[in-house]
Parts: C-alpha cells; sequence; structure tokens
C-alpha cells in the first residue's frame, strides 16, 4: 500500500511540474548550465563600424582593446533589419526584425526577452531595467501582442522622465545604471547611449560635427570600462555577469551620404560591433566566421539564462562560448 501511495505521489509531482513548465511559471531549466546570472546589454548608438573597430589603429576606443583580453569581438556581425534605432533595439531584445515606427509611437509586435523572463521566473520587474538616453525607447517594455500586452513589463528610466519628456546624456544614463545596479540588483539590464547617434546627426552643411562624433565615440569607449568595472566591483555580479556591447545601426558610407545620416542597407548602416566579456564566452578572441546577425542576441541571452525564447528568429551566437 504504500509503494502505491508513493508511486501516486511521484506522478503528482511529475505532471504538477509539467504544468508550471506549460505555463512558462516557475524554475528554468537548465539554469545552472552557465556561470552566468546576469545579463547587461549595452546599445551604442550609432556608430559606424570604421570609426570604432575597422579603424586601422583602433584609436578611438582604446578601452575595448585593452578589454578584449577578457572578451570577444565577432568582426562581421550585421543588422539585416530596418537600420533606425527604434526597430534595431527591439531586433535585439526580441529577436525578431520589424519595421517600427521610429518615434516612439509604436509598440515592437512581440515580447522581449526581459517580458518572457519575468514571466517564466516570477521575478519582481526591478529584476528588469531599459535605462535608455533616449525617452522613446520606453516601447520596449511592452509589446502588441494581446496575451503579452501590458503584461510582465520590465521597469524603466529613459529620457529625461519617460517617452516624451526628451532625451538625455549619457553621463546621466551611466550614473542611473550604477544607481539602479546597486538599489535593485537586476539579473537584466538593456542600456542605450545616444551620444554618438546624436552627435553623427549634428554634422550638417553648416556645422562639421566630426570632432563631436569622434569624441562621442571615445566617451562611450571609456563608459563600456566603467561600467564593467562597476559590475566587477558588486558582489552580486563580479564573475557572474555577461556584458554584450552592440548596437542599433551603423551609419552610411562615404559614397552614401557619410556618417551624419543612417537607414538604409548600405555596408555602413548594416555592419554592427558585437563585443562581448562573460564568464561563459571566450577571452581574447576574433571571431569572423558563422553569419551572425542582430536577432541573434535575444536568443543568445535566453540561451545564458536558461530559458526558453518564443516568437525569436535568431540563432544561438555558438561561436563566442568557451
Amino acid at each position: 500500500m504504500k509503494k502505491i501511495v508513493s508511486y501516486f505521489a511521484c506522478l503528482f509531482l511529475i505532471f504538477s511540474c509539467t504544468d508550471r513548465d506549460k505555463d512558462g511559471q516557475g524554475p528554468i531549466k537548465n539554469q545552472d548550465k552557465y556561470q552566468t546570472k546576469n545579463v547587461i546589454l549595452l546599445v551604442v548608438d550609432g556608430p559606424r563600424i570604421s570609426e570604432t573597430w575597422e579603424e586601422p589603429t583602433r584609436k578611438y576606443i582604446p578601452n575595448r582593446v585593452n578589454l578584449l583580453n577578457q572578451g570577444v569581438f565577432i568582426s562581421n556581425f550585421k543588422n539585416n533589419g530596418a537600420t533606425l534605432t527604434n526597430p534595431g533595439h527591439s531586433a535585439l531584445c526580441s529577436g525578431v526584425y520589424e519595421n517600427l515606427q521610429n518615434n516612439g509611437t509604436e509598440l515592437p509586435g512581440y515580447p522581449s526577452i526581459m517580458q518572457q523572463w519575468l514571466k517564466q521566473t516570477g521575478a519582481d520587474k526591478k529584476k528588469a531595467w531599459i535605462i535608455a538616453s533616449k525617452d522613446k525607447l520606453e516601447i520596449l517594455n511592452n509589446c502588441k501582442l494581446s496575451s503579452w500586452k501590458d503584461k510582465f513589463q520590465p521597469s524603466t528610466d529613459c529620457g529625461i522622465n519617460g517617452n516624451g519628456s526628451g532625451y538625455r546624456e549619457d553621463a546621466v544614463t551611466v550614473d542611473r545604471v550604477k544607481s539602479i545596479m546597486g538599489q535593485y540588483s537586476p539579473n537584466i539590464i538593456v542600456i542605450n547611449l545616444k551620444d554618438v547617434d546624436s552627435n553623427g546627426h549634428a554634422h550638417n552643411a553648416n556645422n562639421n560635427n566630426w570632432n563631436g562624433y569622434i569624441n562621442a565615440i571615445k566617451a562611450t569607449d571609456t563608459s563600456i570600462k566603467d561600467i564593467w568595472n562597476h559590475i566587477q566591483s558588486l558582489p552580486a555580479y563580479k564573475d557572474k555577469t555577461t556584458l554584450i556591447v552592440s548596437n542599433d545601426h551603423g551609419r552610411h558610407l562615404d559614397s552614401h551620404g557619410g556618417f551624419a545620416e543612417h537607414g538604409d542597407d548600405c555596408a555602413g548602416c548594416r555592419h554592427i560591433e558585437f563585443f562581448a566579456m562573460g564568464p561563459d564566452f571566450k577571452k581574447n578572441a576574433i571571431i569572423n566566421t558563422g553569419n551572425y546577425e542582430q536577432i541573434d542576441v535575444a536568443s543568445t541571452i535566453a540561451e545564458l539564462l536558461g530559458m526558453p525564447l518564443e516568437y525569436a528568429k535568431g540563432k544561438v551566437i555558438r561561436d563566442v562560448f568557451k
């Protein structure tokens, strides 16, 4: 009799666990497969690769060059969708290319990695954040899909005070990142730094802003080092956090109008950065194999966090793992 009771008790536990997995609630499978427990995606808005990793001496990104001994760089990484701010950020977060309005009036069609992680873990919304210099990127905390709209929304700190309030300087955003990390210890953070893009757009017939654009690239490079050092200074993050640096888009080749604008399918707009550091990734590695692209980032984050990802069209970037 005791054996029969034990048998049915085991069956009950198995079916209970199965139901929790179906609903997406409860513990995530394989969450201990990797050392990474936190992922920070830092999106540098709109540098052209010819002024960063493909500048012959890499003189504008000295901190990333030095950090490469701790990380991995993909030399042929692409945005194969719309080369604009909101579509680019959305593709990075959801793994789906969409032609979204670029002014913050249109939500992504599909839930982001943040929404799906919040649902699957049952974590508090303060454990996932979008921290952006551009206010219009507040849209990343929601989507149009009816079963997800207004549900499982990550926390936001975007622009001066949310969508419609205006942009803010990157220095403010970096300070907010540090403050939020210290206060809430989020497991997922998406950061937007906009100064490179803003300075690029400021170049026109009446204003030669090449120096402003280059200085913003250098300042952003310093911010990347600053954020990485801050990660390593906090017990909640040290040696268990992956930092991924990428772009929403590049900028036009000189033959397509030059660095002031972006938005077409020229190589300057499509060729973007993938640089990453973390306990599960290769070190001092440059990868030029594979056909990796923007929508692969969400799938790679999901792999690191041991979670299934719905809707995403990308693949896991296997070549960057140890």
